[in-house]
């Protein structure tokens, strides 16, 4: 069962970068320097510049479900978080939801792999870049690590615990920034207790996992960070071969599929990957809920009056802004979709969140209604590679949003200035500033 290429530490470095840094032995040392890894990665995802894209994706998809173009000028940013193309490789952008289903369906025409040559290049030979078969083998034996007994664990021993601290530290005092102080810190939290870290690693955890997500802006930077969170969860994994664990890494560390393991390499690639895939969209799609929430709140009083439409609520909330609007992918060969030709070798971009807007599926697209007709939305993606963690982050968000509800008279500030969801490659408020009783 052939599971991929090993990483190794020692990568090529790309190109412009000169060299690297070394993991320090102080492990919760942070960078002694201006850099906020967090605002650059807003910056360059869109957050705070571009503030409604749906408009120019209802406009393209009306004239056609597949565009070919480039649609930076559209935005005035460069899209991230899509696969490059090379120098004259015209882009194709697949807008309407049927379309997007069948992209992401045919893993076959349409590859991941061309990922190993962009973000691949710092997180390691991930399952986010891998085709069939290799896909199917490794994510059946990333999966042991996510059984239903494990989820009940992680809910009742960490997730309830984690957010039920937060709640408290801000519980008395009658306001709070529902985004700065439990949305943006409890997935994090969350996810360095399940990986079994210790607290005070969290800090600059965190830290490294952005700035690994922010090669766009500072690719010299990234690199850095990706070497660095090697060396510590190699660290770790070596610990955890030797003296299991109640927790993830030990999981991974000790799975097995026809006496096949995960190798170091493997292992590593799956945790630089986690914290954007998990933290980062799990605060982000948690706070894009409550938004909708506090801004109907005739649909925040029902949900708070019975808590069994939680779960519409959640998808409706992924639905209508998914925390991560595209994906990307390569053709494979010559393929039409929707009467347009896209040749071999053309990077695709899977734009979920217009598929999510489509008005020939949903009535009143554009509008948070937790009450409408439920129906399959893309923003897990779809097929093969359907996010592996959903059940996780719908669990996560059941006890956050839970928590929030039970402030009473909760709304928001009516002081605050234009509080809104912005962003492109991620989208989400930068604050949520609330009051209760």
């Amino acid at each position: 069962m052939p599971m991929g290429k090993p990483d190794g530490r020692v990568m090529e470095p790309p190109a412009g970068v000169k060299g690297c840094t070394a993991m320090s032995d102080a492990t919760t040392e942070i960078d002694d320097d201006s850099h906020d890894p967090f605002a650059e990665f807003d910056a360059a995802a869109g957050v705070g510049s571009v503030r409604d894209p749906f408009p120019v994706w209802d406009e393209l998809r009306q004239q056609c479900p597949v565009h070919a173009g480039n649609l930076d000028d559209r935005f005035g940013i460069q899209q991230i978080g899509v696969i490059s193309a090379d120098s004259g490789v015209t882009p194709h952008h697949i807008l309407g939801f049927d379309a997007v289903q069948q992209v992401l369906r045919d893993g076959e025409t349409f590859t991941s792999s061309g990922y190993e040559q962009t973000i691949g290049l710092l997180f390691g030979h991930s399952i986010l870049e891998m085709d069939e078969p290799e896909h199917h083998s490794y994510r059946a034996l990333i999966q042991q690590a996510f059984t239903r007994k494990a989820m009940e664990s992680w809910e009742a021993d960490i997730v309830r615990p984690v957010v039920n601290e937060l709640v408290d530290k801000f519980r008395d005092r009658g306001h709070a920034d529902l985004v700065k102080e439990l949305l943006f810190p409890f997935p994090v939290t969350v996810i360095g207790k399940m990986l079994g870290l210790p607290d005070d690693d969290l800090p600059v955890f965190h830290r490294k996992g952005v700035e690994l997500i922010t090669i766009i802006s500072d690719i010299e930077r990234g690199y850095n960070a990706s070497l660095w969170l090697y060396d510590y969860f190699q660290k770790i994994i070596a610990e955890r071969r030797a003296e299991p664990r109640n927790d993830l890494i030990s999981v991974l560390a000790q799975a097995e599929l026809d006496g096949q393991q995960l190798t170091d390499d493997e292992i590593i690639a799956f945790l630089r990957l986690l914290l954007p895939a998990g933290a980062e969209t799990t605060y982000r799609s948690s706070s894009n809920l409550m938004f909708g929430l506090l801004t109907n709140p005739d649909q925040l009083e029902a949900l708070r009056n019975d808590r069994s439409l939680m779960p519409q609520a959640i998808e409706e909330g992924l639905r209508w802004e998914p925390p991560l609007p595209n994906i990307g992918r390569t053709a494979a060969r010559d393929v039409e979709i929707e009467g347009v030709l896209i040749p071999k070798g053309s990077p695709v971009s899977v734009c979920m969140g217009s598929a999510n807007r489509d008005a020939t599926r949903w009535d009143n697209a554009d509008a948070f209604d937790l009450f409408r007709d439920q129906k399959q939305h893309m923003s897990f993606a779809f097929g093969p590679h359907m996010c592996l963690g959903m059940h996780l982050a719908r669990m996560e968000t059941t006890v956050a949003i839970n928590a929030i509800l039970d402030l009473p008279n909760l709304h928001l500030d009516p002081a605050a200035e234009d509080i809104h969801i912005s962003g492109l490659a991620f989208r989400a408020p930068n604050a949520l500033p609330v009051l209760f009783d």
